[in-house]
């Protein structure tokens, strides 16, 4: 069975490439548990509704069509987030692409460092639905 070290995924964020700016990040694929236990029987659930969340770091930069310029104004907007293990390889079984469609962004930190460190920024994608592709569109 083949490990993977993540060292080069590619993120898409409403479209853009971010890829170059993030060192960290985790998708959580969830479906809510919703119980549907009757009388006389052991407690029973059925699959309910998505509750994904997709958190990532990106180092800052406010150059146009970079970091700043794509993410500010996502703020209390839905959009769509890609994600994919190994850049520039193509989508397979071993190497799938996860699409969030319709994650919300509640909120940006534009400025978080203290001095002589990395200026970051950390964001958190929520709800949506997620879909996973092992083959090219």
């Amino acid at each position: 069975m083949a490990k993977l070290v993540l060292t080069n995924a590619q993120i898409l964020v409403n479209t853009v490439d971010l890829s170059g700016f993030s060192n960290s990040l985790e998708l959580n694929y969830e479906v809510e548990a919703v119980e549907v236990t009757s009388f006389g029987t052991n407690r029973s659930f059925i699959g309910g509704l998505q509750n994904n969340t997709l958190t990532v770091e990106f180092m800052q930069d406010f150059a146009a069509t970079e970091v700043e310029a794509t993410v500010y104004p996502l703020v209390g907007t839905t959009t769509t987030v890609k994600i994919l293990p190994v850049k520039g390889t193509a989508i397979s079984a071993t190497n799938p692409e996860y699409t969030l469609t319709g994650c919300y962004l509640a909120s940006h930190t534009p400025v978080a460092a203290t001095v002589g460190e990395l200026a970051m920024t950390s964001l958190t994608f929520t709800g949506g639905t997620l879909t996973k592709a092992t083959t090219a569109p």
